[in-house]
């Protein structure tokens, strides 16, 4: 399955590792940045991830949920947390199911696409605003931050 930009976003409901209930659903009225990791603790991902938690305050100021995934265990995940010091939620979709609806899952077996890290920005009315199919871990946060300051601004309510 392959979303484009316009179509609404595939639901999804799951526990982050800090036991969390996320949805899309939950998320309705906030932008969400949904980005797809290989693997917790490798040093690609780790620089990732502590990217996005460096921008963490600028994702929250334009109303943005960060959340990571990957196929890794919950303890996995926590362990991961803990060693990057970060607060934003991570899911383990251990079943694929995430990765299934959102289309970033190759191969054969089924596993997560290890040469490939893929962001999904959503907007609060839980359509698809932005796919990255590629990302460098060391400048991806950036991007997404850079691309969801331009679209907030055009998906502000306009005055009268």
């Amino acid at each position: 399955m392959s979303i484009r930009t316009g179509d609404r976003a595939p639901d999804f409901a799951a526990r982050s590792d800090d036991g969390q209930q996320l949805s899309l659903q939950g998320l309705r009225g906030r932008w969400a940045v949904l980005y797809f990791y290989p693997r917790a603790g490798t040093p690609g991902c780790s620089i990732e991830a502590q990217r996005f938690e460096g921008a963490l305050p600028e994702f929250r100021r334009l109303n943005a949920q960060v959340i990571g995934v990957s196929t890794d265990t919950e303890a996995r995940q926590a362990q991961f947390r803990e060693k990057c010091d970060l607060s934003f939620p991570m899911i383990p979709d251990g079943d694929k199911a995430i990765g299934r609806a959102y289309g970033v899952m190759g191969g054969v077996s089924g596993l997560l696409n290890l040469a490939q890290r893929q962001t999904f920005l959503i907007d609060p009315d839980g359509r698809l605003a932005w796919h990255w199919k590629v990302s460098n871990p060391g400048a991806h946060a950036g991007e997404v931050l850079a691309k969801l300051t331009e679209l907030s601004r055009e998906h502000a309510p306009q005055s009268v």
